[in-house]
């Protein structure tokens, strides 16, 4: 077994299959007044508060086919304490290709970092990208700061309008979540239609203004699937040191799943953090098999 899989082992399997390593706390006064000032829902665990950007507002396919807003549409922003008492804020906004720039220079106006800018997938309608987002100080001041930027975002959900009513309820999913999540080795969430997994690297000591930058900050793997175990897709993250790139690629192209984005989510730490994106449709378990795969490279190299 490898440090890696030793780690998230001993987190992963300290649950049964199907609940969350990390327990919703009560969410302290300060961190509140962020989603009152924000107008978001949010959850506070492993001390930090997770703050929900989620693009409801667009139905996106990909290929062609359907893809609900949980498949990898769920912007965010994350805050935690770290020197001093003041806060270090990362976030990941989801965007339309409109959107970029205005979004962009609202948080640069503001004295914010934009850290990264890329896409997760290919052949998706309308264009998606996902905005990085990095700032420190004191918790009303960061929300002061990224309010414009969250405020665009608002402002074109509104002009979208509400999305129609079903017209019956959406079917229940019809993937085994559990088979996924014995396959791939740790337990996940469903979220309506899709089976989210997210694994964190605990083998890395990152740090950043005296805060932990841990799963819930950004530093995490996840794979999320849709679809029937006949007929999935999946989409996901995987985070890599360096000298860990080229084999998780060789992995997940030997067996057939479709590399989108390689690059980075953070400036200016150490060790160096590399991020790479991975689509794939087919039945649901040989998906989990080529995510297990690029997993076991990770630790290794």
């Amino acid at each position: 077994m490898t440090a890696w899989r030793h780690a998230v082992s001993s987190v992963a399997f300290s649950v049964a299959l199907g609940t969350s390593a990390a327990f919703a706390q009560e969410v302290p006064a300060e961190y509140k007044t962020v989603l009152t000032e924000l107008g978001r829902t949010g959850d506070f665990k492993d001390a930090v508060l997770k703050v929900n950007i989620p693009r409801s507002d667009l139905k996106v396919t990909i290929g062609g086919r359907p893809a609900p807003t949980p498949f990898g549409f769920g912007g965010w922003l994350a805050f935690t304490k770290g020197d001093a008492g003041h806060d270090v804020m990362m976030g990941d906004l989801v965007l339309t290709e409109d959107e970029v720039n205005p979004v962009m220079s609202a948080l640069l106006d503001n004295g914010l970092d934009v850290t990264a800018l890329h896409n997760h997938f290919f052949h998706e309608q309308p264009r998606m990208f996902y905005m990085h987002v990095h700032g420190s100080g004191t918790t009303a001041d960061l929300t002061r700061r990224v309010k414009p930027a969250v405020a665009l975002i608002d402002a074109a959900m509104k002009r979208a309008g509400p999305p129609p009513a079903p017209a019956a309820a959406p079917p229940a999913s019809t993937l085994n979540g559990a088979a996924l999540a014995r396959i791939i080795g740790t337990a996940g969430d469903q979220n309506g239609p899709v089976y989210k997994i997210t694994i964190g690297r605990p083998d890395i000591a990152l740090k950043e203004h005296g805060a932990v930058i841990n799963a819930r900050m950004g530093l995490n793997t996840w794979a999320a699937f849709a679809g029937t175990d006949a007929d999935a897709m999946v989409a996901g993250d995987v985070a890599m040191l360096e000298t860990e790139v080229t084999p998780v690629l060789k992995a997940l192209r030997a067996n057939g799943l479709e590399i989108v984005a390689i690059h980075h989510h953070m400036t200016d730490t150490k060790p160096v953090v590399i991020f790479l994106h991975y689509y794939g449709t087919g039945p649901a378990a040989k998906l989990a098999q080529g995510v297990r795969a690029a997993l076991d490279q990770l630790g290794k190299h």
